[in-house]
């Protein structure tokens, strides 16, 4: 039986860590949930996540936690999930190697699924 891929959410939002973690384990996905994204590259699990689910604005910066993971491990997914959807922040993020932008508030919880089935290669 292969491995279930780990899911890593980041996000400063109770509200938004706790929905999606509560969202993510429903669909059988092993979770975890990080406050910053210091918290996340600090911990142990960072380097064992597949998939990453990166708030853009946020302590440590979203765009910063994103380079520093394509640099340890450029096969991990990164989605970015965040308020602002303006061109700049859109295109830090995707150059920073984001695969998908998904906006808060516009977005269902089969859309962030999704996402992370088609970032992880398995739509």
């Amino acid at each position: 039986m292969a491995k279930k891929p780990l899911i890593s959410v980041v996000d400063d939002d109770d509200a938004v860590r706790e929905s999606l973690r509560a969202l993510l384990r429903s669909v059988k996905f092993v979770v975890e949930v990080f406050a910053s994204a210091e918290e996340f590259l600090s911990s142990d699990r960072a380097r064992e996540t597949d998939c990453l689910i990166l708030d853009v604005r946020m302590p440590g910066g979203g765009v910063e936690a994103a380079r520093q993971m394509r640099r340890w491990s450029p096969a991990t997914s990164i989605i970015a999930l965040s308020a602002y959807e303006d061109r700049d922040n859109v295109a830090s993020m995707v150059g920073a190697g984001a695969q998908a932008y998904l906006v808060k508030g516009r977005v269902t919880s089969d859309d962030v699924v999704r996402a992370i089935r088609q970032a992880a290669g398995r739509a």
